[in-house]
């Protein structure tokens, strides 16, 4: 039997990766688990930000800092599908993408200047944001309408000279609570036959009169430096150079960030959920019920191969997926099938986790009920989904139509 990879076919780490790999899971069992327990209160990771610095010096010492970032940025140019194997190492704890400056949404706003910004913006607003000197968020989703459909989106920028003003409310938005920046997506037409062309980017720096925090709902899953505020924007003035890409490409860049920053979540997600069946299995293996470990009960067994067999489906569907997005092929419809796969799969290994560790998994001050509730919350944010079968299905119409195999929607691989 040969050990030897088919051509063309290689499930191997790619040599220059595994130095960086190994590095990153060092800084994760070594630094930031450990992390964890001087974090005073989880659902204020702000309060506790030296424990972040300290693991960002840690990281720069490990040499594996903004990893997503190009070189010249400070960071290791490791690619999307490099990304995929460091964000999976990462998942194991909260602190790991946050002591590597790569979590969202500071990750995906780095890489939505580098896709639109000019070479002001990078400076002015990349910079800092690379160097861990700021925050940012990204402004899209609304309270008063259906966000899933962007075209919905009622937050206005209208110019008037030199200057946009922009007038709307955003909520749930990642990270706004002492954001340097946020970049809005906002409607800057209104012309019925443009659809989507409507809407633009704009960087808002945050101290701009007329921004405002107008309050901080409590949001099912984890807590994340900034948390998740509802926004007012009243009358607020920037300049016509904070317009990041052109007039009318704020979906079009969207959707590029989109694709990268839906990998990212799957990415973590399958770190996170690694970790509950580490813990899942540990349990079962020191606790005892009618007379004999709970792992030689056969009901708790068949758990531990299900999501087993989740993780490996996960880690395989966003390894493919990754490597797709970094050859340049088409991977919409991967991108969208990773997303819900795996959104779903976390959760079903969370509430499997619950289940095997009985009180345990519900306790707040524990680690399963916390994974269990991040877990349902990621079928929501970054595009529900049922959007995303939407347009899984209405790929495979569209071949069946053209009187073709829908192979090619089905993750095909040659």
């Amino acid at each position: 039997m040969t050990t030897t990879a088919p051509a063309g076919l290689d499930f191997s780490i790619p040599p220059h990766l595994q130095p960086i790999l190994e590095r990153v899971r060092a800084f994760v069992t070594q630094d930031a688990l450990p992390a964890e327990q001087r974090i005073a209160d989880p659902a204020d990771v702000l309060a506790s930000w030296d424990v972040v610095e300290a693991l960002r010096d840690r990281a720069r010492e490990r040499g594996i800092y903004t990893p997503h970032l190009p070189e010249q940025w400070g960071g290791l140019g490791v690619g999307v599908l490099g990304m995929a194997l460091i964000s999976q190492e990462c998942g194991a704890s909260p602190l790991a993408s946050l002591g590597l400056n790569a979590m969202a949404p500071d990750e995906g706003n780095m890489h939505t200047l580098l896709i639109a910004g000019d070479e002001g913006q990078l400076e002015t607003w990349l910079r800092p944001l690379a160097e861990g000197r700021t925050r940012s968020c990204f402004a899209m989703t609304e309270p008063d309408v259906a966000s899933s459909d962007p075209t919905n989106l009622g937050t206005t920028a209208v110019r008037d000279g030199d200057e946009w003003v922009l007038n709307g409310r955003k909520w749930c938005i990642t990270g706004a609570d002492g954001a340097a920046f946020a970049i809005v997506v906002a409607k800057t037409d209104d012309d019925a036959t443009k659809g989507h062309r409507n809407y633009s980017l704009i960087i808002v720096p945050t101290d701009t009169p007329g921004w405002r925090i107008v309050r901080h709902p409590q949001w099912l899953g984890s807590d994340v430096p900034g948390g998740h505020p509802e926004i007012a924007l009243q009358d607020v003035r920037v300049p016509i150079g904070n317009l990041l890409g052109g007039e009318g490409e704020g979906f079009a860049i969207a959707q590029r960030r989109l694709a990268g920053g839906r990998l990212a979540h799957a990415m973590r997600w399958i770190g996170v959920a690694q970790r509950a069946l580490d813990l899942s299995a540990k349990r079962l293996l020191e606790r005892r019920a009618f007379g004999k470990e709970l792992a030689r009960h056969q009901g708790l067994q068949f758990m531990l191969a299900d999501s087993a067999m989740d993780l490996y489906a996960s880690r395989l569907m966003v390894l493919h997926t990754a490597w797709k997005v970094e050859h340049g092929m088409p991977h919409r419809q991967e991108v969208a099938m990773t997303k819900t796969f795996v959104s779903e799969a976390f959760g079903r290994i969370a509430d499997r986790a619950v289940q095997m560790h009985g009180a345990a998994g519900i306790a707040m001050d524990l680690p399963i009920a916390g994974i269990y509730a991040d877990a349902r919350a990621a079928r929501i944010y970054d595009g529900a989904s049922e959007v995303h079968r939407m347009v899984m299905a209405r790929e495979v119409l569209k071949l069946a139509a053209a009187g073709e195999s829908t192979r090619q929607a089905c993750g095909d691989v040659g």
